[in-house]
């Protein structure tokens, strides 16, 4: 059906609050859209029809479109990467809204839908049958999911609805892997650079530096997933470097599913890749010691926070680094009662980017082989920790947050399947409910032989009765069986 183009608007929405501009109204109205869309969503999945909490939410929804099309002359709704557009402008999630997006990115994902454009008369009974059909399983995973629901919607004679499938990737795919590839060589060769630099009293490139982290910013905000793969490298020989790299890609893919702008998560990418520079002024012999550390060398390793303050302020050009760098390299290890160190003199707020640098610091370094960690923990293992035990002293909504990102397998965790082949974590699983079934890489057959590079599995496929087709059993460690994880990323 037709719309009214966007260039003919009104100036200010009926609707609209006073004051309120044409962005404003969209963003506000926008907001309360999906949060009424994920109020019925629950609501229909957990009552019966006839409910009065069923009907007051879609109720709620459809005067909400309502208001929205009388305000802006037409309703779309259009899912890309992370982010829900409305009528062409992003909405912005925070963390009060977090769990209505990623649910409902992840249902439309499911569901194969891209846009969704709502006509006038829309009514709660079509809100219903929508709602119902996309949160309904699907029972032959081969079928066209899009054209099986507007084939339904049709049969109930729901026309209130028009979609379009999510763009395509296609060839992009293959382009994307090698930006991906090219970006995280050039962050640990300036990585490299920089900690040596330091390390020698010399004056780091800032400038190479600030080009690397924007080279990050921009890869995570247009396609992560090939980035975050390769974070399961973790050179050995290289841990000081590849860490601080890794640190900064999780840091920023993090800050993107937290709400921060462009830059915003400039600056944290600034301070995650600096948040270590203090141990480039810590003897590399005490770093590297594989037996246990005196007291005097615990203390040289626990000075490395402002250490590294003191760093940056030698860099040459440090007016040009964001402040919040030395304030992350000062604050990644105090904890959020303040009981890590260094030992403050009196109370204070942690920064968010201290937070989120500081659940991804412990992350990668837990998961990484150093010298006095030769076997290294598995990313659920670690992931679990995080989740469950207080004493690490990290922010617990960034914890959850964390977990949405990466999944309760993480990128490069070894499964092992109940059909007895093994297999490494690709992806998270896009459906919310799915994060214990990731999508994973088929590294072997049931008999043992080694596949590569393996084909991709999504282990929320299930068969005509509605069993899943695979199940993780247990998760393993890559060298018992000679496996190098980052092989299957590169």
């Amino acid at each position: 059906m037709p719309h009214t183009p966007s260039a003919s608007r009104p100036a200010t929405p009926p609707n609209a609050h006073p004051g309120d501009s044409t962005d404003a109204f969209i963003r506000r109205s926008g907001r309360q859209l999906i949060f009424a869309m994920y109020g019925a969503l629950r609501a229909v999945k957990l009552y019966p029809v006839e409910n009065a909490a069923v009907q007051k939410a879609l109720a709620e929804l459809a005067a909400q479109s309502r208001e929205l099309i009388e305000g802006e002359g037409e309703l779309e709704l259009r899912m890309s990467g992370e982010f829900i557009f409305v009528n062409q402008t992003r909405l912005r999630l925070d963390l009060d809204n977090f769990a209505s997006f990623s649910h409902l990115l992840a249902l439309f994902r499911a569901a194969g839908i891209g846009t969704l454009t709502v006509v006038e008369p829309v009514v709660a009974k079509d809100w219903l049958i929508f709602l119902s059909l996309i949160q309904s399983p699907t029972a032959d995973e081969s079928t066209d999911r899009l054209k099986t629901l507007e084939s339904k919607l049709a049969s109930a004679e729901v026309r209130s609805f028009s979609f379009a499938p999510p763009t395509e990737p296609g060839a992009n795919q293959e382009k994307a892997k090698e930006r991906a590839k090219r970006t995280y060589a050039q962050s640990v060769a300036a990585t490299r650079d920089l900690m040596t630099s330091v390390r020698m009293k010399g004056s780091p490139n800032i400038k190479k530096i600030k080009r690397v982290v924007q080279g990050i910013v921009d890869q995570i905000l247009t396609e992560e997933t090939s980035l975050i793969g390769l974070t399961t490298i973790r050179d050995y020989d290289e841990y000081t470097f590849t860490h601080s790299v890794n640190v900064c890609i999780f840091s920023v893919a993090l800050g993107k599913r937290l709400g921060l702008n462009k830059l915003q998560l400039y600056d944290l990418g600034m301070g995650a890749l600096f948040h270590d520079i203090g141990k480039s002024r810590v003897p590399q012999s005490i770093l590297n010691k594989t037996g246990g550390l005196t007291d005097e060398e615990w203390r040289l390793i626990a000075s490395h926070p402002w250490l590294g303050v003191l760093a940056l302020f030698h860099v040459r050009g440090a007016q040009e680094l964001p402040y919040r760098s030395m304030i992350v390299a000062h604050e990644h290890h105090m904890k959020q009662d303040l009981t890590g160190y260094p030992r403050t003199i009196r109370e204070r707020q942690i920064s968010m980017f201290s937070k989120i640098v500081a659940v991804v610091d412990g992350f990668d370094a837990a998961t990484s082989r150093r010298a006095y960690q030769t076997v290294p923990y598995s990313p659920a293992q670690v992931m679990l920790q995080m989740r469950d035990n207080t004493r690490r002293g990290m922010d617990p909504v960034i914890v959850k947050a964390f977990i949405n990102l990466t999944g309760i397998y993480p990128v490069g965790t070894l499964v092992v399947l109940d059909t007895f082949e093994l297999g490494v974590v690709h992806a998270v699983n896009p459906l919310q409910d799915m994060l214990p079934r990731p999508i994973v890489r088929l590294i072997s057959d049931a008999q043992g032989n080694m596949l590569h590079p393996g084909d991709l599995c999504d282990l929320a496929d299930r068969n005509a009765d509605g069993v899943f087709l695979r199940t993780i059993i247990k998760t393993e460690n890559p060298e018992r069986y000679g496996i190098r994880v980052g092989d299957y990323f590169v």
